[in-house]
């Protein structure tokens, strides 16, 4: 019998119009309804996550959400934080540094919400998802103390591609390196990413690994779908992650968030 389900949002619960679909919507009430926790599991920040929660019913004391890639967990009706993974200020100067010698665009997340030294076509599309606004920043200004949230390097595909194979190898070492979309790559704490962000909170609900179930798309989700019981893919998933599946569903076009809650709860 599973307990906890972990859906990631985009490519995965919303279709490309960014909205769930009815029969989605149904079967998640009713996994509800059979005891089932629904958590959100997303690189998002909890601002961009909030009218989904709200279209889905997951605002009580009883319901929780992870953002920004696991790096925060937290109670949705409450508020309390049940976990809480971040970089430093000197994470971001290493990186923003690193960022001028690839030529790629950045941003981060900062405890005050989306900064950036100049504002690029990702940065806008970043806010404008997440309903969020940006505020344009000299990282040198922050200090190395300054907790950080997470970092992005944002650009085009092949612009971030071609980055992307010029990175130091330290990087993956010091950092989660995760590759959510095309056009972002996201370093986080060593120690956070959606698998972790599912562990504790687990943890702190009594639930047991082999009672959850993780349904994702991309890089950023592979960590949640190597730990839960039964981690899925959605059949639009990149082919890494199809591999490394217990099961692939349909498409996120398809109800496929459907399909493995139909399959796996209600018919069980």
């Amino acid at each position: 019998m599973y307990k906890l389900i972990a859906i990631d949002m985009d490519g995965t619960l919303l279709r490309a119009d960014k909205t769930i679909s009815d029969k989605t919507k149904k079967a998640l009430k009713e996994a509800k309804e059979h005891g089932v926790h629904v958590v959100l599991a997303t690189g998002r920040p909890v601002d961009g996550v909030t009218r989904y929660l709200e279209e889905l019913n997951l605002t009580t004391d009883h319901d929780y959400v992870l953002s920004f890639n696991g790096a925060i967990v937290r109670n949705v009706g409450t508020r309390e934080i049940i976990c809480r993974d971040v970089l430093k200020g000197s994470d971001l100067h290493k990186l923003y540094n690193i960022s001028k010698d690839l030529g790629v665009n950045i941003h981060a997340f900062s405890t005050k919400g989306l900064i950036t030294p100049i504002m690029s076509k990702y940065t806008e599309v970043e806010a404008t998802i997440n309903n969020i606004k940006v505020d344009i920043v000299d990282f040198n200004t922050i200090t190395n103390e300054e907790d950080i949230i997470k970092v992005m390097m944002i650009d085009e595909p092949e612009v971030l591609d071609a980055a992307i194979k010029k990175l130091p190898k330290e990087l993956y070492e010091k950092y989660t390196v995760v590759k959510s979309t095309p056009y972002f790559l996201e370093f986080l704490s060593k120690t956070s990413n959606k698998g972790e962000g599912v562990r504790e909170l687990i943890e702190h609900l009594g639930i047991k690994r082999e009672e959850v179930i993780a349904i994702g798309d991309a890089g950023n989700d592979a960590h949640m779908i190597e730990y839960a019981g039964l981690g899925v893919a959605m059949g639009n998933a990149f082919e890494d992650i199809k591999e490394m599946a217990d099961f692939v569903t349909k498409s996120n076009e398809e109800d496929g968030v459907a399909y493995v809650v139909e399959k796996f709860i209600l018919n069980n």
